[in-house]
């Protein structure tokens, strides 16, 4: 009886606990100088961080300022702000125009670039949370709002996930604003919006979804706005949060929103009439509609002559590597041995004498090995990082041969296998292929050659029934669309390239006008 007793205790306390919502003192900003202050310190609860400085201006009308330590510019408080109204600021015209003062206080005093009103108390806060400043007057209902934001932050340095030999070395921030100047330097086009909402009840993050006016399918810009409405969520730490929320089908193993930290990849993407999506705090940009074959895709690829976008179809064949060649061994050793040529199946029996399991044991072992050898790879100190995997996994395989657990030729193929998966220039490919690399595996030694086939089969069907944003996940090969190939598994030139994806942009699908270069008879 006790313990129900206790159990109904703790619901009590919990739900208590539950219904204990912060909230703000007042809703509105007051009059009373005093109850501001003393209501911004109980909503922040006296941390130490906050700053809140009383001043009078010109020794005769009572203010103060309040701040974030460490997410301002000290000096631009200092020297734009407090200076400016303690000493420099005439209060005359205080006592002729008493009623515009805040006005004449505004165009005069403070020297901000980025200056406006606030009534409302609990924006009020979220602003000052936020990096910015805010100034209150006695005797006046609202607070200024100063732009004074300046938080450290990592400098623009060399993109880390998707390298290329020529092209742009800068990569995005974990600053919002440094991300949208990278995008503006490259595309200095009037028609470039960028729609900043904050998502988060606990970390008031800002997102923000950019555009081209002239070149974006309105309904697709449309439903990224309608599905970023609907987040209702405590935190936004990463750009993941909200590729996680958005997408169209959370079961399926592939992505269907693009994240890159290449701000000519995003550039790019908005050219062409997608949506990019933002992120403060993250340097990994969202960009929607994704299709299948924008992740085979490198930047690399439009950097290069043309003749050179052949190098695209080997991430085709690698796809297919990283995903069947385990399997197609497994298929083949097992149940269809007459498929090998004869010395060769003499060779792998010779190999696979004395080893003690299955080839679908023996390939697991394998695989499961790498996977760790390349997580450990990732997760240890950079400096030895690389080279505890290289060597682990030289000398683990070496040793797995000579003790006979694995054959010399299933080495090769995890090696093959693993080298494949590198390929991609998407890392969320990768991850794809790496999961559903052990479904074949064991479909294949369940079932053989048919095995594989109808996994295939079954994988065709799921990637045609994707779609992101609306768009078909399989464009332009299905549906096909023969104008859309020039872009698709090869690179045609450039001066072919006319136009922009016709299911993606559908206001200005245009994108250049070919003019043919003069003959040596026209030039004469």
């Amino acid at each position: 009886m006790s313990f129900f007793r206790k159990r109904n205790r703790m619901k009590d306390r919990f739900s208590q606990t539950q219904k204990k919502v912060p909230k703000s003192p007042i809703n509105e900003v007051s009059r009373s100088l005093k109850e501001n202050v003393t209501a911004l310190r109980e909503s922040l609860g006296h941390s130490d961080d906050i700053i809140i400085r009383e001043f009078q201006i010109n020794q005769q009308i009572n203010a103060s300022i309040a701040y974030v330590d460490g997410l301002v510019d000290i000096q631009s408080v200092q020297d734009f702000i407090l200076k400016v109204m303690m000493f420099n600021h005439d209060s005359r015209e205080m006592r002729t125009e008493k009623k515009n003062y805040l006005d004449l206080l505004k165009k005069q005093a403070i020297s901000i670039g980025e200056v406006h009103d606030e009534k409302d108390f609990k924006k009020t806060l979220n602003h000052i949370l936020s990096g910015d400043s805010a100034i209150f007057i006695e005797g006046y209902p609202t607070a200024v709002i100063a732009a004074t934001r300046g938080w450290e932050h990592r400098e623009v340095t060399e993109p880390t996930t998707q390298n290329v030999i020529r092209g742009p070395k800068e990569s995005f921030t974990e600053s919002i604003r440094t991300n949208t100047s990278l995008l503006r330097r490259k595309i200095k086009d009037p028609d470039l919006r960028v729609e900043t909402s904050i998502i988060g009840k606990h970390t008031h993050t800002d997102v923000s979804i950019i555009s081209i006016d002239s070149v974006t399918n309105p309904k697709v810009l449309q439903e990224v706005r309608d599905r970023l409405k609907q987040i209702d969520i405590d935190s936004i730490l990463e750009s993941a949060y909200i590729e996680e929320l958005i997408e169209d089908k959370t079961s399926s193993p592939f992505p269907t929103i693009f994240n890159t930290e290449r701000p000519d990849v995003v550039a790019a993407a908005l050219l062409e009439g997608r949506v990019a999506i933002l992120i403060d705090g993250t340097p990994f940009a969202l960009i929607v509609p994704a299709l299948f074959i924008h992740y085979f895709q490198s930047p690399e690829d439009y950097y290069e002559r043309s003749f050179f976008g052949i190098i695209r179809i080997l991430r085709f064949l690698a796809f297919f590597a990283a995903l069947l060649i385990p399997s197609l061994y497994i298929a083949v050793t097992t149940f269809h041995q007459e498929m090998i040529p004869t010395q060769l199946l003499i060779d792998l029996a010779a190999q696979r004498d004395g080893i003690p399991f299955p080839a679908l044991v023996e390939a697991l072992i394998m695989e499961v090995t790498f996977e760790i050898l390349r997580e450990a790879g990732i997760r240890m100190p950079r400096a030895v990082g690389q080279a505890i995997s290289i060597v682990g996994a030289l000398v683990l395989g070496q040793a797995a041969v000579q003790a006979g657990l694995v054959s010399p030729t299933m080495v090769i193929v995890v090696s093959i296998t693993a080298i494949s998966n590198f390929v991609f220039p998407s890392y969320d490919m990768a991850l794809s292929v790496r999961i559903l690399r052990f479904g074949y595996m064991i479909l294949a030694a369940t079932f053989g050659l048919f095995g594989i086939a109808v996994g295939l089969f079954l994988l065709l069907l799921h990637l045609c029934s994707l779609r992101s944003f609306g768009m078909p996940y399989m464009s332009p090969i299905g549906p096909f669309s023969l104008k859309e190939q020039k872009d698709a598994v090869f690179r045609f030139p450039r001066r072919w390239l006319i136009t922009r994806p016709r299911l993606i942009s559908q206001m200005n699908t245009t994108k250049q006008q070919y003019h043919p270069p003069l003959d040596d008879k026209r030039k004469q």
